[in-house]
């Protein structure tokens, strides 16, 4: 179970970046299902990354529920940016302009 948290945890941060980006975006046209994938995906990413980033280890390395916060944080982060990148190429798609 030690193992699965951190992932559950960039799981439900993910997801709910990409879905604050989602809301906040109306223009982009996204889903919600869409947002959530995204963000789901963005978040696990942004999560592994972000273990591999110097400045981000010692809060992220340090447990508790400091760590745990930190680690939704930046899964949040993941899964607002992989949104935002999927929303701006989707816009451009349907010929739309990205701004």
């Amino acid at each position: 179970m030690g193992a699965l948290l951190p992932i559950i945890i960039q799981l439900v941060g993910g997801a709910a970046g990409g879905n604050v980006v989602g809301g906040l975006l109306k223009n982009m046209n996204l889903s919600k299902v869409l947002a959530t994938i995204t963000g789901l995906i963005g978040g696990v990413a942004g999560g592994q990354l972000g273990g591999l980033l110097p400045m981000l280890e010692g809060v992220l390395g340090s447990g508790g529920a400091g760590g745990m916060a930190a680690e939704g944080g930046v899964a949040a982060g993941g899964g607002a940016i992989l949104t935002l990148v999927v929303g701006m190429i989707k816009k451009m798609m349907s010929g739309g302009s990205a701004a």
